[in-house]
C-alpha cells in the first residue's frame, strides 16, 4: 500500500441531492448530520432536481450551497452538477433521506491515506420507520439503498460503493464523465446502479486502484413503509436486473456481475438455510422470489438490448452531461 497524508476537511465537499418536499424533514436531518461531523466538510452543497419550490426553501438552510440540477432531470444528473461545481478534492455523496453517523468524515478521509483509493464508503444501516416486515430478508436490503447481509464487517476493498453513503476522489471522477444518465433514480423510478458503473470505469480507468469499504464510515438510511412492501420489493428486483443488463452492456458481464455471482454463491444459499431452519417461509420465498425477478428483469434488459441492435433502436449510448473523457 503506497500512503500519503489523507485530505484535509478542508479538501472534502459534501453533496447531498434532492427532489422532493415530501422528504423536507429528512433533508434537515440529513444536513445537521453533516453539519456535526468532526471534522467538518469544508464544503455542503444541496443539488436540487428540477424543484423549484425545494430550491427555494433549501435556500433558507445555513452552511449550505444551493445548486440547481442543470442537466437531465434524475439523481445521476444531480450528482453530475455536484462534481462539477465541488471545490475538493474528494467528493462525498449522502442521500438526503439518510443521516451521517459520528466519524463519518474521519473514516472516509481516512481510507484515503493509500494513494491507490479512488472511492470510499461504509455500511448504509437501515431504520424502518415502521419496523422490518417479519419477510423482508437482510440479505436483500439493497433493495432499500442499505447494506445487506453479506456486506464485509471490516474494513475492505469492493467493487462498488452504495450510492447513499460514497465519496470519490474528484478530478478522476470529473475526467471518466461522471455518472451515466440512462441510470439511477428519476423521481420515484426504482433504477440504480449508476454507482456501480462509475466505480467499474474509474477503476479500468486507472488500473491498480480500487474502491474501498470501511463499515466506520456509516450512515442511517430512512426506509418508509411504503418501500417495506412486496410491491415495492418486486419492482426494485426487477429495476435492478434491467439496470445491471446496460452496466454489463457498458463494462462487460464479467465486472459487472461478478460480485453478484459471489452474491448468489454464498449470501442467499445462507440466508435462505437460515430461513428455512427457524421456518421463515415467508423469508424463504422472498428470497427465491428476488432472485428469480432480478435475474428475470436482466434477461429482458438484454433481450431489449439485442432488439435495439437488430432494429437500429435504442436509446443513444451517452445521456446528457456524459461520455466526457470516459472509454
Amino acid at each position: 500500500m503506497s500512503t500519503s497524508p489523507a485530505p484535509t476537511a478542508a479538501e472534502l465537499t459534501v453533496a447531498i441531492c434532492a427532489y422532493t418536499l415530501d422528504r423536507w424533514t429528512l433533508l434537515q436531518a440529513a444536513v445537521d448530520s453533516v453539519r456535526r461531523q468532526s471534522p467538518r466538510p469544508g464544503e455542503l452543497l444541496l443539488v436540487i432536481d428540477h424543484n423549484e419550490q425545494l430550491e427555494r426553501m433549501a435556500r433558507d438552510l445555513p452552511d449550505v450551497t444551493v445548486l440547481a440540477n442543470r442537466e437531465r432531470p434524475g439523481l445521476s444528473g444531480a450528482r453530475n452538477t455536484a462534481l462539477a461545481a465541488a471545490r475538493g478534492t474528494v467528493t462525498a455523496f449522502l442521500d438526503d433521506d439518510a443521516a451521517a453517523r459520528p466519524g463519518w468524515t474521519a473514516a472516509l478521509l481516512a481510507a484515503y491515506r493509500d494513494q491507490h483509493v479512488l472511492g470510499a464508503g461504509g455500511l448504509v444501516a437501515p431504520h424502518w420507520q415502521h419496523g422490518r416486515p417479519r419477510w423482508f430478508p437482510p440479505a436483500f436490503d439493497w433493495v432499500v439503498g442499505c447494506s445487506h447481509s453479506g456486506m464485509p464487517r471490516q474494513p475492505r476493498d469492493v467493487r462498488n460503493l452504495i450510492g447513499a453513503n460514497m465519496s470519490f476522489r474528484t478530478a478522476p471522477a470529473r475526467a471518466a464523465g461522471g455518472f451515466r444518465t440512462e441510470l439511477g433514480r428519476v423521481g420515484r423510478h426504482p433504477a440504480g446502479c449508476e454507482e456501480t458503473e462509475l466505480c467499474l470505469r474509474l477503476t479500468a480507468r486507472h488500473p491498480g486502484t480500487r474502491m474501498h469499504y470501511d463499515p466506520a464510515a456509516a450512515v442511517r438510511h430512512q426506509v418508509p413503509r411504503q418501500r417495506a412492501t412486496p410491491r415495492y420489493f418486486a419492482a426494485r428486483c426487477l429495476a435492478e436486473g434491467r439496470s445491471k443488463a446496460l452496466v454489463a452492456r457498458r463494462r462487460g458481464p464479467g465486472p459487472a456481475l461478478a460480485s453478484e455471482r459471489a452474491y448468489l454463491r454464498r449470501t442467499v444459499p445462507a440466508a435462505l438455510g437460515t430461513a428455512l431452519r427457524h421456518g421463515r417461509l415467508g423469508t424463504a420465498t422472498a428470497l427465491t422470489t428476488g432472485v428469480l425477478l432480478t435475474t428475470g428483469g436482466y434477461l429482458l434488459g438484454r433481450a431489449r438490448q439485442l432488439t435495439d441492435r437488430q432494429t437500429g433502436g435504442g436509446r443513444p449510448e451517452n445521456g446528457a452531461g456524459q461520455g466526457r473523457g470516459a472509454p
